[in-house]
């Protein structure tokens, strides 16, 4: 647990007030911003997925064209295909990331 600011300036325990203020703060703090549900886990799980499916399969469409249209000794197909679930993946990582850092900083600011 991390020290109250009160605690560290002053070198003192912090006041009653300043506890029972601190702690009203936190309340209020987490009632505006509820804890996520089921249905907001599902929610992110199915924006990932549409995040990796889509250009996976925009891929695939732009590959089958080009082999339709230049046909050759190495597969459209397969190559911007592998090239869309690529993108789609390293997508689907950074936005994760980012979400995990936001949380991470709210879940100090709420200990703070």
């Amino acid at each position: 647990m991390t020290e109250s600011p009160e605690r560290k300036t002053a070198g003192t325990a912090p006041t009653l007030a300043g506890q029972v203020g601190n702690k009203a703060a936190r309340k209020l703090k987490a009632r505006r911003d509820p804890t996520p549900g089921v249905w907001f886990g599902l929610g992110m799980m199915g924006l990932i997925g549409w995040s990796v499916v889509v250009p996976t399969l925009l891929g695939a469409g732009l590959g089958l064209w080009l082999d339709a249209r230049h046909p050759g000794t190495h597969s459209w197909t397969l190559a911007l295909l592998v090239g869309g679930l690529t993108l789609g993946c390293f997508n689907a990582w950074r936005w994760v990331a980012k979400e995990e850092r936001a949380m991470r900083e709210e879940q100090e600011d709420r200990d703070d």
